[in-house]
């Protein structure tokens, strides 16, 4: 054995399956990798996430606990307009104490395809960023039934 190799290592047998991988992967990586389409990005020590303003929430976390991915759907009031909310998706990549986190918004007031895409695009994200846990994604169906214009007319008899 070479001072390069550890001594579980062995080039007479294939590596094991539950080998540990060390990778270098900064916050800068993760943004280019992963958040390429976000309308904002950042890095911090803890979650921007008002928890009040949370509508849904998935959390992937990996063995140790010491990293996880979180998708967390949110509303919240726009600062500079009262009248005007915004919805965002945030993708957060926590790995040891630092948090990245990539945010999808749109304000409620957009066109849907505008929702769609800002939706498609965290979900994808959340997606990608599983895989740094050693977790797949599977995407459920959901049926949207179509409302009503209007009231259904009324039987009546003559």
């Amino acid at each position: 054995m070479t001072e390069e190799h550890p001594a579980a290592f062995s080039e007479t047998s294939d590596p094991d399956w539950d080998m540990p991988l060390t990778l270098r992967i900064t916050p800068g990586l993760i943004v280019h990798a992963l958040m390429e389409n976000a309308s904002g990005v950042h890095t911090g020590w803890e979650s921007c996430i008002d928890e009040a303003a949370a509508l849904s929430e998935l959390v992937v976390m990996d063995d140790t606990g010491s990293a996880a991915v979180r998708l967390v759907e949110q509303e919240f009031a726009d600062e500079e307009d009262p009248e005007a909310a915004w919805h965002d998706w945030a993708v957060e990549v926590r790995i040891g104490r630092v948090v990245t986190t990539g945010h999808y918004s749109v304000r409620s007031n957009a066109p849907p395809l505008d929702w769609d895409w800002h939706l498609r695009e965290a979900e994808r994200t959340f997606e990608r960023a599983c895989v740094l846990l050693g977790r797949r994604v599977r995407r459920g169906l959901a049926i949207e039934e179509p409302l009503p214009q209007e009231l259904p007319p009324r039987a009546s008899r003559h």
